[in-house]
Formats: structure tokens, sequence, C-alpha cells
């Protein structure tokens, strides 16, 4: 199977079992079920405090601009972390090999992540409609003690995942296979 992207990253003797990407588009996560209505009651009272300052004659120049960052971050929050983490899933590519588990994110927020299965930490499956789901390699924090941008981005979570791929059960059945012989020989 060939892994184009993954050709000047692989170890000697290394083979790609399985090669995919995460789901396209906007994708919604388990933790949107909070983040959507906190981040409208955020964004919808700083609009609401923009507007009342922008409107009143007596308002402080201060008291105008102070709001802007706010809308900014409410509009982020409500619209564009779907649009930011929809950019960064098209730019990732995952893969299986005979040694380890390779998640490839390419710029403006390049980093490559391999897991070795002979270490291979727990993994978590959830699927979804149709096939569909995640699988985390290592332990999920959930909630807001989220590491980072990963709790409203979850392109960019630290937590090394397959994010929203196809046939999630399938590609599961694989890593455990795969890592069966590696964990005798170690």
């Amino acid at each position: 199977m060939s892994g184009g992207v993954f050709d000047g990253k692989l170890l000697d003797g290394e083979k790609i079992i399985w090669c995919g990407r995460p789901g396209q588009g906007v994708v919604f996560s388990s933790r949107d079920g909070i983040l959507i209505p906190f981040s409208f009651m955020w964004g919808g009272f700083a609009v609401f405090w923009e507007q009342r300052s922008l409107s009143s004659p007596q308002s402080p120049l201060l008291m105008k601009v102070w709001g802007i960052p706010f809308v900014l971050i409410g509009l982020y929050l409500m619209f564009g972390r779907f649009f930011v983490d929809a950019y960064v899933r098209r730019r990732m590519h995952y893969a299986v090999t005979n040694r380890r588990i390779l998640i490839l994110r390419e710029r403006p927020f390049a980093t490559f992540i391999t897991v070795n299965l002979d270490r291979l930490p727990d993994l978590k499956l959830t699927e979804g409609r149709h096939g569909r789901g995640t699988i985390y390699f290592g332990q999920q924090v959930e909630g807001f003690e989220s590491r980072g941008s990963g709790t409203w981005t979850p392109a960019l979570d630290a937590t090394p995942k397959f994010f929203a791929i196809n046939d999630v059960a399938k590609v599961f059945d694989t890593i455990q296979l795969a890592a069966q012989p590696a964990r005798i020989l170690s």
C-alpha cells in the first residue's frame, strides 16, 4: 500500500498497512453539545455589549473599543472554529505500519506524531453512524480541562488520534492485529 506523504518518514523495512484521512468538511464532536450553547452565550453577550456601547453617545471610546476583541472571540467560537478545524483536517494524513501509528499534519500547524506499536497506549474507539468514528491513542482529556485549543478545534487536540475516519472498527482491528506481533517481540 502506498502512502505518498509518508514515503520520507518510514523506517527501514517499515510497510504501510493502512492509510487514510480524517473526515472532511464541518464535523461535530461530542463536546459540541456544551461548546455550542456556551459560544452563543459568549458571542450574544459580546455583541449586545458592543452594540450598546456603540449606540450610546455617552460611552467613552475605551468602552466602544473594549468589546471588539470579545466579539471577535465570540465569532470564532460560534463559527470560525469549524472552518479552522476543517482547514487543518484537509492537511492531515494517518497511517498504520507494521511498526508504528503515523499522524502527519501539514503546514501551517505542522506536526508529525508517531506511536510505536510495541508501546501502544490504551486505545479508545468511538463509533458513530455509518461506521465513522475516532480512535484515541492514550487517555483523552474531557471537557474544559482539555489541552489547549483541542477543546475548540479537535484537529489540534494534543491527544494522538485518528479523528472521524470511515470504517473505524476495521481500522481499530487492523491496529490490534498489527500490535500483536510487536508486543510478542518486545
